[in-house]
């Protein structure tokens, strides 16, 4: 994830095939939490699997065509989306948007460290010798924040 404009990288994650990561956000309008689950697979191709949120906001809904409209409780949730995004540009919106990237577990609040920012999420396959050398030099986390650099 860098700025589009250039820079240091907010973040570098390793993501296996098939592993998902989430971008969680408050929609401007609604004020209400939206999350959108993605996945990237063995070429590096990231793909939106889903849409979750509370109540359904401007820009928010089903696209003919794409998943199934399911309730999770109180959720309303596009899921089985699997569309391509492709490497995508998010714009990280003030703190109060809460921009935040789940992965592994873990959260990074990108609102607070790069509000007002353009980011490029992307993704590449990495060669198993390159994953062995992470994996040696930085223990076993799949995650590197920069900003804490």
């Amino acid at each position: 994830m860098t700025p589009v404009k250039g820079g240091h990288p907010l973040a570098e994650i390793r993501i296996e095939a098939g592993e998902r990561f989430t971008i969680r956000y408050n929609h401007s309008v609604e004020d209400a939490p939206i999350w959108e689950t993605h996945s990237v697979d063995e070429k590096g191709r990231i793909y939106i699997e889903e849409e979750r949120y509370l109540k359904f906001g401007a820009g928010m809904g089903k696209m003919p065509g794409v998943g199934r409209m399911v309730r999770r409780g109180p959720y309303e949730v596009i899921e089985a989306m699997h569309m391509p995004t492709g490497n995508f540009v998010l714009r990280i919106g003030s703190p109060g948007v809460d921009h935040t990237l789940m992965v592994h577990g873990r959260e990074l609040n990108l609102s607070a460290i790069a509000p007002h920012t353009a980011v490029q999420f992307s993704a590449r396959p990495i060669s198993w010798l390159t994953k062995m050398r992470h994996r040696l030099r930085q223990g076993s986390t799949p995650w590197n924040e920069a900003a804490k650099q």
